[in-house]
């Protein structure tokens, strides 16, 4: 499975040519709008900056080799009373399992680990403020144990939401595994990956 992000929360996830879009974004500071192709767009919640469907040029049908669950949780700490519902995504093809948990806003519950399952790689939110702050967001880690951590939804310099956190805070957290700067957005997950925290860059 290859993992490419888009900035933000949006990445793309191919398997065999076919393509999915998630959680793709307009409207964030430093970031052009969401502008790809996808076989299928998938969004967390109906947010801007992460529903921007019309971003995506859908491609032609094609036989999808991922397996699509969801597990519903909530944006906030207060039961979505603050800001609604978010969806995660789990995706899997190839062998490996990949999880994007959208603007996942609390600490999930035992239940909701154990649907969510077998997690390779996840895709975390860790810049607070709409989400789990760094903090929260290892703890969820924790609960999880992927082998592959990606950070999203964080400040990047001048790119981001700016009153997010930066990447650094949630790295400053971590002894193990070890950091793995990508000289680009994309990344191979194979049952083979070692276990890292997957710093993609755009």
């Amino acid at each position: 499975m290859n993992i490419t992000w888009l900035g933000h929360s949006c990445f793309c996830l191919e398997e065999a040519g076919y393509r999915i879009v998630l959680d793709p974004f307009s409207q964030v500071p430093g970031l052009a709008d969401t502008r790809t192709e996808g076989h299928k767009v998938l969004c967390s919640h109906d947010h801007f900056d992460h529903n921007h469907a019309d971003g995506v040029t859908l491609l032609a049908d094609a036989p999808c080799p991922f397996a699509i669950r969801t597990v519903d949780v909530f944006h906030d700490d207060q039961g979505g009373a603050l800001r609604g519902e978010n969806r995660i995504h789990i995706l899997s093809a190839g062998g490996v399992t990949a999880v994007h948990l959208g603007d996942l806003g609390h600490q999930l519950t035992a239940e909701q680990a154990a649907a969510i399952g077998r997690c390779d790689a996840l895709m975390v939110p860790i810049g607070g403020v709409y989400t789990v702050d760094p903090a929260g967001a290892k703890a969820v880690v924790e609960q999880l144990r992927p082998r592959v951590i990606i950070p999203m939804h964080y400040k990047d310099g001048t790119r981001g939401l700016q009153e997010l956190q930066p990447l650094s805070d949630f790295l400053a957290l971590f002894t193990a595994p070890p950091v793995r700067r990508y000289g680009g957005p994309s990344m191979a997950l194979t049952a083979d990956t070692p276990a890292q925290i997957a710093v993609l860059t755009l």
